[in-house]
């Protein structure tokens, strides 16, 4: 678990940029659903698949099934804040 104060620490030099959100990373997100952009019809279109075909039922994995879930889910958010932010006139860094 991260602690609250871990979690609003500056960052490290040369780590990684902070996340807003705490958990799986977007890079990590990104990496599990094969998407190199932040893409709603791709990432909807990969999670579909790799959810099939990882479920239990036809011999998959529920701990790979759980990581696409929170890969989507992290992907999501991030569609949001982006959306958010272009509402308010920011660019999103892409």
């Amino acid at each position: 678990a991260v602690t609250r104060a871990a979690a609003e620490a500056p960052p490290r030099p040369g780590g990684p940029p902070p996340s807003r959100i705490i958990g799986i990373s977007l890079q990590e997100a990104q990496q599990i659903l094969n998407v190199s952009n932040l893409n709603a019809e791709e990432i909807q279109k990969n999670y579909d698949h790799l959810f099939k075909v990882n479920d239990k039922s036809v011999g998959g994995s529920f701990y790979l099934q759980s990581k696409v879930v929170r890969a989507k889910e992290r992907l999501d958010e991030e569609l949001r804040i982006q959306a958010k932010d272009e509402k308010k006139g920011w660019k999103a860094e892409t």
